[in-house]
């Protein structure tokens, strides 16, 4: 779709923020350990949409193998991303973020996150996660109504009912899945095949993607995605300033972060 143009490209600075952590640029290139992540920013509240939940916990530190043929392709897209976060994404980012009061940012992504709630129930009942799911449930009652439709979550707030963060790609993997080949993606960033598989097959479970018509629909995930990226502005930055070998250090990231999430 046409259309997908105008929100992708912001997709690429949540998907390296979603790996939450650093590589040493003194490492060697092959024995390179994911180490603690980078802590939240202030005031960023818990129960942030599944896909951009940054790591509160070390990640494992030994080295996941993941198949990579499409190296040489998959360096190219990595570049190509890169070139689109400074010259398009992040200014857009900065903007909505010096536009948009941080509170307004935070309502707004607790909106989100209440939204995308049949993603996460779903996919907690397809792992067997019964209580994960029952979590779920009450924690999007009690956003929709005590938080006026999820823009505030008392549910974290005054109830303790942590979110939940479960997918289709976890899913898949709980039932035996494993990662296939590491892909970046134009635009979106770094995946598995598996992983998206699971990315595709969750966007049936999305509301949003029911919005009609469909420019109003992507005008919603322009909002989503711009919303949570004014968050994350500075972490790829970080990210690469500390680590030796960009490609390869996002590429151990992202699937030692992965494999950390299954395993919850």
């Amino acid at each position: 779709m046409v259309f997908s143009a105008l929100f992708l490209p912001f997709c690429v600075v949540l998907a390296f923020a979603a790996t939450g952590c650093a590589v040493s640029k003194n490492a060697s290139p092959t024995n390179r350990a994911v180490q603690t992540p980078t802590p939240m920013s202030a005031g960023t509240p818990a129960g942030v949409d599944d896909e951009f939940d940054l790591l509160e916990d070390q990640l494992v530190e030994e080295k996941i193998p993941v198949a990579d043929p499409l190296e040489p392709v998959n360096r190219v897209m990595f570049v190509v991303n890169d070139r689109l976060y400074f010259w398009v994404a992040k200014p857009v980012l900065q903007t909505y973020r010096d536009v948009i009061p941080e509170p307004a940012r935070i309502g707004i992504r607790n909106f989100f996150n209440n939204v995308s709630t049949p993603v996460r129930f779903v996919n907690c009942l397809l792992q067997g996660k019964n209580d994960a799911a029952g979590t779920e449930l009450r924690r999007f009652v009690i956003n929709t109504t005590a938080g006026v439709l999820g823009f505030g979550d008392p549910a974290m707030d005054q109830h303790g009912l942590k979110p939940v963060s479960e997918d289709l790609g976890q899913t898949l993997a709980v039932y035996g899945l494993g990662d296939g080949f590491y892909i970046v993606w134009p635009l979106l960033g770094p995946s598995t095949a598996r992983d998206s598989l699971g990315m595709a097959g969750d966007q049936f479970l999305n509301p949003v993607r029911y919005v009609d018509p469909p420019e109003v629909s992507i005008g919603i995930s322009v909002v989503k995605f711009t919303n949570a990226g004014s968050f994350e502005i500075g972490r790829y930055e970080d990210f690469k300033a500390e680590v030796f070998e960009p490609y390869i250090a996002l590429r151990e990231a992202y699937v030692q972060y992965r494999h950390a999430q299954i395993k919850e």
